[in-house]
C-alpha cells in the first residue's frame, strides 16, 4: 500500500466529475487500499479518489473513533437515493481544504446504493455521522467541495487564507 498526497484547493482537478468505475478489479482494490491508508495517514475518516488525482467515483471511509476498531467502508459507483427531506447541521472539515471547519447542512437520512470492495451490490441506510460522510464524499465525486456551501463571503475568505499559506510555504 502506498500514501497518496492529496489535493487541496485551490487545484482545479478537485472540480473534475469523477467518472463512473466499469469494474471491481485488482487494480481498483489496490487503489482503494492505497486511498485508505493515505486517509488514516492523514488523518481523516472519508477520501474520494478524486481527492488523490484519479478521477474514479470511488469513496473509502472508516468511522471508528480513536482506540476502537478499524472499520473500513469502501464505495464505488455510489448513488444517494431518497435523501430526507429532514435536515441537520454539522461540522465539515476536509482533507483538500486543511485546517478549516463549519457547519453544512444536509439531509439527515439518506439511503446509498453501491459496490463494495468485492463489486457486489449494496444498499445502506444512513443517519448521523455516516449520512453526512457519505453526502460529502459524494459531493468530491461531482467536483463539489464543503466549502461551496457556506456563503460566499466564508468561502472567499478561506480560499483567501489558504492561498496565502501555500504562498507562504512555497516561498519559506
Amino acid at each position: 500500500m502506498t500514501i497518496r498526497p492529496i489535493l487541496t484547493v485551490p487545484d482545479p482537478r478537485l472540480r473534475e466529475v469523477s467518472k463512473p468505475v466499469e469494474r471491481v478489479d485488482d487494480d481498483l482494490r489496490a487503489l482503494m487500499d492505497d486511498m485508505l491508508e493515505t486517509m488514516y495517514d492523514a488523518p481523516g475518516i472519508g477520501l474520494a479518489a478524486i481527492q488523490v488525482g484519479v478521477p474514479k467515483r470511488v469513496i473509502v471511509m472508516d468511522l471508528a473513533g480513536e482506540g476502537e476498531e478499524p472499520e473500513p467502508r469502501y464505495f464505488v459507483n455510489p448513488e444517494i437515493l431518497n435523501p430526507s427531506d429532514d435536515t441537520k447541521p454539522y461540522e465539515e472539515g476536509c482533507l483538500s481544504v486543511p485546517e478549516f471547519y463549519d457547519e453544512v447542512e444536509r439531509p439527515a437520512q439518506c439511503t446509498v446504493k453501491y459496490l463494495d470492495y468485492d463489486g457486489n451490490e449494496q444498499v445502506l441506510e444512513a443517519e448521523g455521522l455516516l449520512a453526512v460522510c457519505i453526502q460529502h464524499e459524494m459531493d468530491h465525486l461531482e467536483g463539489v467541495l464543503f466549502i461551496d456551501h457556506l456563503s460566499r463571503l466564508k468561502r472567499e475568505r478561506i480560499l483567501k487564507k489558504l492561498k496565502k499559506e501555500q504562498k507562504l510555504a512555497a516561498a519559506g
